[in-house]
């Protein structure tokens, strides 16, 4: 073990001890993953990355607008809603891609290691972000005013840990291992230290992990399930409540167990999205936007066009929820899954005038983390 990888493993078990970090230690962290064999496609990992970049684009125009509002401003939504001079769709970006691709970025810079201090130090210092939460300015306004990373997180159940966590997996693809959990969890708790919220990223990573290797899309009821096997032991027993809509007062538990429920319930009544989400809510907080993308994989991982343009136009807090289900569609479809229109599109930014860079930093991960 390098000396990096070693200090994450010290500052986990530190945490633990504490009790500093919001989470349990469940079994995941002793789950050692097989390293990717020759014969994977690294088109997945493109897809993945490119999924989540294109959903915060198709989403962020018409971001925290009810679905009707929605519909009655735009109709369907099934491409950017900003143009260029020359008339044509483009997509940009806002926090969902700027904090994936910082990370992506960071983890490059520092050859796979994964250096909590420079990350928390990249999302400081990269310059603007749009549409930043108020959980995510917490920790920057904490790690600014000289407060080490560790303790710099708010206790936030919000998505914004969820929405940027794709990118740590990228560099334990040759080599596998359990050194993966360790540095999720702790990207995970940089900014929002929260038991549903650092369980559902490392939920979220292995699933991504496990649909980069299927060669067809899971059945529906592997996305609620694979997700409360792995989140249950980390999250504990926990409780989060509804606070609004048609289940407020009706739960108080795990998110775990919200999913569980309300999910096969939800397919069992053949619930379209539009109105699972009206039910159970689909903004910022985990509990509405966890059981919100898993939904939406449910009814449609099997069509990547139609799971995000669902994500954009059925939900709220549509830029981040179809950001993660982007990413998801895109690990289990690949590049070559994805529209065209949406890929050549993208402006590719994740400062104001970087045009093209998200397609560098994926073209620089290849061959740092897959061809090198």
């Amino acid at each position: 073990m390098n000396e990096s990888r070693q200090l994450n493993a010290t500052k986990l078990r530190q945490l633990f001890d504490t009790k500093a970090i919001r989470l349990e230690r469940g079994a995941i962290f002793d789950h050692e993953l097989a390293p990717k064999g020759p014969d994977f496609d690294f088109d997945r990992v493109e897809g993945m990355l490119l999924g989540a970049a294109i959903g915060d684009s198709l989403g962020n125009t018409s971001e925290s607008k009810l679905p009707l509002v929605r519909h009655q401003l735009h109709g369907e939504i099934r491409d950017y809603l900003i143009c260029d001079q020359s008339d044509n769709a483009k997509g940009y970006p806002s926090d969902d891609t700027q904090l994936t691709f910082w990370t992506l970025e960071q983890l490059i810079d520092d050859k796979g290691e994964f250096i909590p201090e420079h990350l928390a130090r990249k999302f400081a210092e990269s310059g603007r972000i749009y549409g930043i939460g108020q959980t995510v300015k917490g920790f920057l306004d904490a790690f600014k005013s000289g407060r080490p990373w560790h303790e710099s997180g708010p206790h936030s159940a919000g998505n914004g840990a969820l929405m940027r966590i794709a990118p740590m997996l990228i560099p334990h693809l040759r080599h596998g291992g359990t050194d993966i959990w360790t540095d999720t969890a702790l990207s995970a708790m940089m900014t929002h230290n929260d038991h549903a919220s650092t369980s559902s990223c490392l939920a979220f990573t292995a699933m991504l992990w496990e649909l980069m290797d299927m060669k067809t899309p899971p059945p529906p009821q592997w996305w609620p399930e694979r997700y409360t096997a792995i989140a249950a032991d980390l999250q504990g027993t926990i409780g989060y409540a509804p606070r609004s809509g048609c289940m407020k007062y009706s739960f108080d538990g795990p998110l775990h167990q919200f999913v569980s429920e309300k999910l096969a319930w939800a397919h069992a009544e053949n619930l379209s999205v539009v109105e699972a989400c009206e039910i159970w809510r689909s903004g910022a907080y985990l509990l509405e936007t966890v059981p919100s993308v898993l939904y939406i994989l449910m009814r449609h991982a099997h069509d990547p066009e139609e799971a995000i343009v669902r994500a954009v136009n059925d939900t709220m807090d549509n830029d981040t929820i179809a950001s993660i289900v982007g990413a998801a569609v895109g690990a289990l479809h690949g590049k070559r899954g994805i529209p065209n229109r949406w890929i050549d599109g993208l402006t590719g930014r994740t400062r104001g005038t970087d045009d093209g860079r998200i397609f560098k930093l994926i073209s620089k991960a290849r061959l740092e983390f897959w061809e090198k």
